[in-house]
């Protein structure tokens, strides 16, 4: 009787871009806090730091937790299908919510401040990301997670989903360069250019993200490292694709 096969380790290189991945997530995420504890007073939420609530939240949620969950299918290989898309499927949540107490805490200090909304390039562009998120995630979980869709259907979305999630994840990083920019020239203004220490802070900050953003884009667009199909999906298409007329499941 022949043994179940084993399942194919993951390639070395992978494992080490995806290392690497979190490193510079981490440190993203770590020189966030230091630029907004240093010098932006901390964060709080009833005082004038609770703008800074905002960046915070959305490099957590939008860029850091947003580019985890789509190398989870690079991570994960081996594990159960559906156990890989319910983890996916939580990243996303716990970005969206942080990003959203992000959203709020600056809406709510601008209306106690006065200030306007949603004028700049970058204000745009952050309202533009969040709503398609949102939309992705929900199209996401009617395909791939509610068990109401068909196969057929599934195979027809999913270059767009994994072409959107791609787009939403460099739209995230690219709009959080932008309120990095428009910060620094609100606060320094004419000191920006004299090489003061927050501006070379937040420069290396942004470079980090660019970085972030180009490991997780590169991880994603390598074709052999594809999760590759398992065993129980190569069968359950075979016998979808004899029940029924060309409808079999999909991998992901």
């Amino acid at each position: 009787m022949d043994s179940p096969a084993r399942p194919a380790p993951a390639p070395a290189a992978l494992l080490y871009y995806v290392a690497f991945s979190q490193l510079l997530g981490l440190a993203v995420v770590a020189m966030t806090g230091t630029w907004l504890g240093v010098y932006r007073g901390g964060i709080a939420w009833e005082s004038a730091l609770q703008f800074n609530v905002h960046p915070l939240c959305m490099v957590i949620g939008l860029v850091f937790l947003q580019g985890d969950a789509l190398l989870v299918y690079r991570i994960f290989r081996n594990e159960a299908k559906r156990t890989t898309k319910v983890l996916h499927g939580l990243l996303h949540v716990f970005a969206f919510v942080i990003a959203l107490v992000g959203l709020v805490a600056m809406f709510d200090y601008h209306r106690k401040e006065g200030y306007a909304d949603l004028y700049s390039l970058h204000s745009w562009c952050g309202i533009l990301v969040f709503v398609l998120f949102f939309v992705q995630w929900l199209m996401g979980f009617s395909f791939f997670l509610f068990p109401g869709a068909s196969f057929s259907l599934r195979s027809r979305y999913r270059p767009q989903h994994v072409f959107l999630g791609g787009a939403i994840f460099l739209l995230s990083v690219g709009t959080a360069l932008l309120g990095l920019k428009e910060a620094l020239l609100f606060k320094l203004g004419t000191k920006y250019s004299k090489f003061e220490p927050e501006g070379v802070l937040a420069n290396v900050l942004g470079l980090l993200l660019a970085a972030f953003g180009a490991v997780v884009l590169y991880i994603l667009t390598r074709a052999d490292w594809k999760r590759p199909l398992q065993a129980e999906e190569q069968a359950l298409s075979m016998d979808f694709k004899t029940l029924t007329e060309g409808d079999s499941p999909s991998s992901q």
